[in-house]
């Protein structure tokens, strides 16, 4: 159970249920996440306006990210964000073997060198305080600085929402339950 109570996916707040029905306007059923964040509009408003162009706005590609954030999530040991990423990694190109690979990336001969940056990147990042000089030197060799930027941030932003998601006792919904990671990934 969450430590906060989940509002209502109709909520009686006007400002919450405009950010909902943007929410509900791209596709998106409301997830968990967003109805505990919903005690606090203008904080998921914050929330929104920073991790949709993370997702959305980045010139990196969208496969790479979501393999970054899929690492993060595997590392972190975060099922919330694990499941929620894998649908969108597939969307976005990442072929399944590559998931199923992750937990092993450096010994797996799927992985590129640019791949490999990107979840050193995430390992790193996740497990803190934050990305080697090495590793930002292997990110310079297939990324432009803009590149580095938003990888770097985008790893530092799961590393806050996995942080967020276990801090509030986020439960997987039922739906995702069959994408929770597997204890040998962990």
């Amino acid at each position: 159970m969450p430590v906060v109570p989940m509002v209502p996916t109709q909520p009686d707040d006007p400002a919450l249920a405009a950010i909902f029905a943007e929410v509900r306007a791209r596709g998106i059923e409301i997830p968990d996440l967003y109805r505990v964040m919903g005690n606090s509009a203008p904080m998921l408003r914050a929330w929104i306006d920073f991790a949709w162009p993370l997702r959305l706005n980045a010139r990196t590609p969208r496969d790479l990210r979501e393999l970054l954030i899929l690492r993060g999530a595997q590392v972190g040991g975060v099922d919330y964000e694990w499941a929620h990423h894998v649908p969108m990694a597939l969307d976005a190109g990442v072929p399944q073997a590559k998931i199923d690979a992750l937990a092993d990336w450096s010994a797996s001969p799927l992985f590129d060198a640019r791949e490999r940056a990107v979840l050193r990147l995430a390992e790193e990042v996740t497990r803190g305080p934050g990305a080697s000089a090495e590793c930002q030197a292997a990110l310079a060799q297939h990324f432009d600085h803009a590149g580095v930027v938003e990888l770097t941030l985008t790893a530092s932003f799961y590393v806050c929402v996995s942080r967020f998601l276990v801090s509030m006792n986020l439960e997987l919904e039922p739906d995702y339950e069959h994408l929770r990671l597997k204890p040998a990934a962990r």
